[in-house]
């Protein structure tokens, strides 16, 4: 997964932490846990706000 993944990664985080509010965690976190992911492959330069905001997003879809 790339952080252009955004649909994929947001369906990863919804299985990893499904009691998680995704509105409620903070954008630093947001790409730790990303990074965390143990399909994640991709370099921290590449994340930036917009990225964040979108995982964000299709992450409340998600639920």
């Amino acid at each position: 997964m790339k952080w252009t993944d955004t649909h994929e990664i947001a369906m990863a985080l919804a299985d990893t932490m499904p009691d998680q509010d995704p509105m409620a965690v903070r954008f630093t976190e947001l790409m730790e846990w990303v990074m965390n992911l143990p399909e994640f492959d991709d370099v921290p330069q590449r994340c930036n706000e917009k990225v964040l905001e979108a995982i964000q997003m299709a992450w409340v879809d998600e639920l």
